[in-house]
């Protein structure tokens, strides 16, 4: 068998964004946030091509969670595609809360969102959710690591792993 035979291993879409709180989650002027985690989360888990989602233990979300430092939060996701994960973001209840984000976010500087593929029914660590986003802000975007602006196929992203991390993309 030759091979362009072989089908190409099956891929989800992972994601990181990371938020820096302007309060403390208990600051009532991040209450209307707080307020839409668990409806947003809600329909995270329903939404079409939603894998898994990072949950503390014990909770019922992720804001407990601070990788990234004391007024980071993180949200990491999987999904079957970049087209579910985009029209959750963009097309769902989700928007409301991205509309919203500056009442309760600092503007980003640096990249705050970070895109990889990795094969399908492995869950990613924070830790590679966080070197991911490193390695987006030091050398921009690659198929191992980008954003729904600079996005990558799957079939590149095995391609690049292949050649090795470092090796550059042609």
């Amino acid at each position: 068998m030759t091979a362009s035979a072989h089908p190409a291993p099956a891929a989800h879409l992972a994601q990181l964004n990371i938020a820096t709180l302007l309060h403390p989650l208990d600051d009532p002027r991040l209450a209307p946030f707080v307020d839409m985690l668990d409806t947003v989360n809600a329909a995270a888990d329903a939404a079409p091509g939603f894998v898994w989602r990072l949950v503390e233990d014990g909770a019922v979300d992720a804001t407990g969670l601070r990788p990234a430092g004391e007024d980071v939060i993180v949200n990491l996701s999987v999904w079957e595609s970049q087209d579910s994960l985009w029209d959750f973001t963009y097309r769902s209840g989700h928007l409301e809360v991205m509309r919203q984000r500056r009442d309760w976010f600092e503007r980003h500087v640096s990249a705050h969102l970070v895109l990889w593929w990795v094969p399908a029914g492995h869950v990613p660590t924070v830790g590679e959710a966080l070197e991911r986003l490193a390695d987006l802000r030091a050398n921009g975007p690659s198929p191992r690591a980008f954003t729904f602006a600079s996005a990558h196929s799957a079939a590149e992203a095995d391609l690049h792993r292949r050649a090795g991390d470092s090796a550059p993309v042609l």
